[in-house]
């Protein structure tokens, strides 16, 4: 049997830059693993819309998430079009991993050096760091969101607290009034909405770009794109197998 087809599906955007940084995770996915076909679509905004095109595709498919926790696109969109196709599964969200806090304190290092000596005294003052995360109302996604706090904060070493730009509290301007010292470390996998709106609210201060940032495609993310894609392409192929 071939390999299952690996769609990875994001949520869409309208930004140029995010959604071409985006497409550029893809394609380094797709050349890390010629031995596996890797198409991508979305489940807003961009086409082609993952529920249209599933189904259209034939043989075993492993859907991977290029979103950063559990939410209503994954458990609503995703493992909703999956249960129509006996044979398509949905890999793990991205996140929490410690390969996305590699990345997150690698953007954190290059503000701090490109802010100067004054940012890295900064940085090693008693302000945490501030993670800033999309937000939803899932509960799993909270549960996810204080995951990757934890792992990024074992990572630096340093205290991490979280910050909401939808749907949760704290937001991030209140986190920033509670820490006026402190560095926006942003959780978004590109730019758009989310980024914007993080831009806006802490206007004036360090923030870093998000985990793509447009230039290059950390191997950390190919790695953990191609890690969820085995994983679940494993278990789908042993429950063919059984049948």
């Amino acid at each position: 049997m071939s390999r299952p087809v690996l769609l990875a599906v994001s949520h869409g955007t309208s930004d140029a830059e995010g959604a071409r940084a985006i497409a550029g995770l893809v394609d380094a996915v797709a050349a890390a693993r010629p031995d596996v076909e890797v198409r991508s679509a979305f489940v807003d905004v961009q086409q082609p819309d993952a529920a249209d095109l599933l189904p259209t595709i034939d043989g075993p498919v492993v859907i991977v998430p290029l979103l950063l926790s559990r939410g209503f696109h994954v458990h609503h969109d995703l493992h909703g079009m999956a249960a129509k196709k006996a044979d398509a599964v949905v890999s793990a969200a991205m996140g929490p991993d410690p390969r996305l806090a590699e990345v997150l304190a690698d953007r954190l290092a290059a503000a701090s050096s490109a802010n100067g000596p004054d940012a890295a005294e900064a940085d090693s003052s008693d302000s945490p760091v501030i993670l800033a995360v999309a937000g939803s109302r899932d509960p799993a996604s909270l549960t996810d969101a204080e995951a990757m706090a934890s792992l990024l904060s074992v990572r630096l070493g340093e205290k991490v607290e979280l910050a909401y730009l939808a749907a949760r509290e704290p937001d991030l301007p209140t986190a920033i009034a509670s820490h006026p010292d402190a560095v926006i470390s942003t959780y978004l996998l590109a730019r758009g909405f989310f980024f914007d709106l993080t831009a806006r609210q802490a206007s004036g201060r360090t923030i870093t770009p998000p985990l793509l940032d447009g230039i290059t495609v950390p191997q950390a993310l190919i790695d953990l794109v191609v890690a969820r894609y085995d994983e679940a392409a494993a278990h789908l192929l042993a429950d063919i197998g059984s049948a």
